[in-house]
């Protein structure tokens, strides 16, 4: 795998689906969606992305993008001998499973994706927005190391912002876990280290470009798109057949931004519909 080992849970018999997690979190974003689905008769894996809890930390920060982190993917699905799983993410997650269905689509057989989406576009830099993305800059600069990295109760306060921030109305976060894995020296870093590499959304969208219709990516993808998500407004879902050749929309209302916490049963049903 690249020279860098995954961390993950293995649970259930039948198809394979692999969870895909999100910044701020690790493979225990799932913990209400995994027995679901293994309750239905899927296999699911859960890997901890690079940079992330348990898995491998390195210092060069290009070691983290959106494609970097799918050649570990691939090599996970390839090590563990999965017949052409579908791949669920949402957050970082989204953005990695998206590279590996264009990288390596042979090896997948759908996508269940949460945003970030493409199509954003230039309304990344719209005023709203960049009241939203004022911490994708601020995590490149050597100033976070010293606010908050080993720090626990800086930690706790910075997790908190976001888990409540990006939430939908009543939910509760809890972060006593992610807060005794982001505190160790270097942990907080190595999770920021996705934006130090230029794959947060800010830098993303700046650069995307639509694919001709042959280069679209072609496996079948089945997008839900949050109400209450502040990063990833609904009007930003309008440009998805310009990115791939077969994929659905479905609004999810009440939720927001942590989907496999908010509303697990709704990314169930999407993984169920692909068969």
């Amino acid at each position: 795998m690249d020279g860098f080992q995954l961390a993950y849970d293995r649970v259930g018999d039948g198809p394979a689906v692999v969870l895909l997690h999100g910044w701020p979190g690790d493979r225990t974003d799932y913990r209400r969606l995994a027995p679901m689905l293994v309750e239905s008769g899927r296999q699911v894996v859960v890997p901890d992305l690079r940079g992330f809890g348990e898995s491998d930390k390195q210092a060069a920060d290009s070691q983290y993008d959106a494609f970097a982190q799918a050649r570990s993917v691939a090599g996970l699905i390839e090590e563990l001998g999965l017949d052409r799983p579908v791949l669920v993410g949402y957050d970082v997650g989204s953005r990695v499973a998206q590279a590996v269905a264009k990288t390596r689509p042979e090896l997948i057989d759908g996508l269940v994706l949460a945003p970030p989406l493409p199509g954003i576009g230039q309304r990344v830099f719209g005023e709203q927005a960049q009241r939203e993305f004022w911490y994708q800059p601020f995590h490149r600069l050597p100033v976070v190391e010293q606010l908050i990295d080993g720090k626990p109760d800086a930690v706790r306060d910075y997790l908190r912002h976001f888990w409540t921030h990006w939430s939908g109305p009543g939910f509760e976060p809890e972060l006593d876990h992610l807060v005794e894995v982001y505190s160790p020296p270097g942990a907080f870093t190595a999770s920021i280290n996705w934006y130090r590499a230029g794959a947060g959304a800010v830098a993303t969208s700046a650069a995307e470009v639509a694919p001709a219709a042959g280069e679209r990516i072609g496996v079948p993808t089945r997008v839900v798109w949050p109400e209450h998500d502040p990063l990833f407004p609904r009007e930003w879902s309008d440009r998805l057949e310009e990115f791939f050749s077969d994929v659905t929309l479905r609004f999810v209302d009440g939720v927001g931004h942590f989907a496999p916490l908010e509303y697990p049963e709704v990314l169930l049903d999407e993984v169920l519909r692909l068969g």
